[in-house]
């Protein structure tokens, strides 16, 4: 070979090699640790390995507040991802967010990446919708509150799982006098025993459709329907019949140690419970209702997070971004991530494979949660909820609640400030986002 020759021929083996030629990388900032970080990897690696053009890189960015905290800091520096994972209580913030949001519907549609909204969940996606009923933002990990169960006390005890509030007065009485050091715990207490309670029994938890219709949203939740329930779980906690053991979820061990008979927390703790549990059978059960106040309950509504894209980064990124969203979406990557960690198969087609694959038969109870979130048709009231600042207004309904807990103050007074409190921070979004 002639030197010239060499020559180009090394020129161009030079720029084949070149960063040029590289995939483009897609940054995912996400907030799942231990197990299911582990599985978003997988994810993410799967997808790389299926094509050559992109690298997702996924990154953990701390808990579900620190994580969109951190994305808008980082959106204000120019310093953004391609893609961050927010809990449900960030939608009506990042809807907020003008300018810095690519929502997802017009993401598709820009990439000409095939995309069918009917595919989804309406029961999911109806709480990332625009008043058009267009998507925002992809779903991801979602989930709904459910009533786990220890079968080995149960049995003990001779009683079935409570199907109302009602009912379990008379059955914690019975757990109690079998062994059960506490009838229930809970876990995100705003989440489950407000919100969800509230969807439930058809009791919005803020004017304005629960926030939809309008930022100038305000509280209900000093309503009597909720200071009501509250009251009456603040006396079941001077009999052992309830015990409070944290904001999120910190009451897991009162379960895994079997000190709680009864635990109210995500279709998604599953994969913890399994993984905890040494001792004991356990099984899934719906959330119980209060039969005086509704005779079919409603729906309850979705926890977890989607996946919202960012704006300020090149065509070729949201090229890859769209791509990746179809790549998740499948019936199998939504199915194998459905079963493994409980969050709901966010695609009729993923709940469908996951019945074909006899998953529901061999894993009792893990249907529970879509059951009840499909047997019945969204009411205004149990559609979900969006309210700015909802972040911060949890944090003051725990404060409240805790509050109760310790005795410090009844239902209604605790109810009353949380609703003084909530309703100024509305109006500062609502202010904000005239």
């Amino acid at each position: 070979m002639k030197l010239g020759q060499l020559a180009a021929l090394t020129s161009v083996s030079l720029l084949l090699a070149s960063p040029s030629y590289a995939a483009t990388e897609i940054e995912w900032w996400h907030a799942m640790g231990g197990n299911l970080g582990e599985k978003v990897n997988e994810i993410a690696e799967k997808f790389n390995a299926s094509q050559s053009d992109y690298v997702v890189k996924p990154v953990y960015k701390g808990n579900y507040t620190e994580t969109m905290t951190g994305a808008v800091a980082a959106f204000r520096a120019k310093q953004q991802p391609e893609i961050v994972q927010v809990f449900e209580v960030g939608t009506a913030t990042m809807m907020g967010a003008k300018g810095a949001i690519y929502p997802v519907y017009q993401l598709m549609e820009d990439t000409k990446t095939e995309f069918d909204p009917s595919a989804y969940l309406a029961s999911v996606t109806g709480y990332y919708t625009d008043s058009d009923g267009n998507m925002l933002s992809m779903p991801f990990n979602s989930s709904t509150p459910v009533l786990y169960y220890n079968k080995d006390l149960f049995a003990k005890a001779g009683v079935e799982p409570p199907k109302t509030w009602e009912e379990m007065d008379a059955v914690a009485d019975k757990l109690l006098a079998n062994g059960a050091k506490c009838g229930f715990t809970t876990g995100w207490q705003s989440w489950t025993q407000i919100e969800n309670f509230g969807a439930r029994h058809n009791a919005p938890i803020a004017t304005a459709n629960n926030g939809f219709d309008s930022t100038d949203a305000k509280l209900l939740i000093n309503d009597k329907i909720f200071v009501d329930h509250i009251a009456q779980l603040a006396e079941w906690q001077k009999d052992g019949t309830f015990k409070y053991g944290g904001r999120r979820s910190d009451s897991a061990p009162l379960f895994y140690s079997g000190e709680c008979a009864m635990y109210i927390n995500s279709s998604a703790s599953y994969a913890g419970i399994k993984g905890n549990v040494k001792d004991f059978e356990f099984g899934v059960s719906p959330l119980p209702y209060y039969s005086s106040k509704i005779k079919t309950p409603q729906n309850s509504i979705i926890g977890g997070a989607t996946l919202w894209v960012l704006q300020g980064h090149d065509k070729k990124d949201y090229d890859g971004v769209a791509k990746f969203f179809k790549f998740m979406s499948s019936a199998e990557n939504q199915a194998d991530w459905h079963q493994f960690t409980g969050y709901l198969p966010i695609t009729h087609a993923a709940y469908d494979l996951s019945k074909k694959q006899g998953f529901y038969n061999e894993n009792p109870g893990t249907d529970v949660a879509i059951v009840q979130m499909t047997s019945v048709e969204p009411t205004p009231a149990s559609k979900g909820i969006r309210l700015g600042n909802f972040v911060q207004i949890r944090d003051v309904i725990n404060e409240e609640l805790e509050n109760v807990w310790s005795g410090e103050a009844s239902a209604q007074d605790a109810m009353d400030k949380a609703v003084k409190r909530g309703n100024v921070l509305l109006a500062k979004f609502a202010k904000a986002n005239k």
